[in-house]
């Protein structure tokens, strides 16, 4: 792992889970947060230390 998180994909469940909101709310406000997010296919995934890195500036 390297510092401020892994380059692990997450999905918007999953960071929906780990911010303890909806997966609805992550998918709408994610671009106001200021978050990266990944396109795989269609789906959308979102790198394990941007969320990090987001809590550590915000909340930290």
């Amino acid at each position: 792992m390297t510092a401020g998180g892994s380059n692990r994909l997450l999905t918007p469940e999953e960071v929906a889970a780990w911010l303890k909101v909806s997966e609805v709310t992550v998918k709408n406000k994610y671009r106001t947060w200021g978050l990266k997010a990944q396109k795989v296919g269609r789906l959308l995934r979102f790198r394990e230390r941007d969320i990090v890195a987001y809590l550590e500036d915000n909340y930290g």
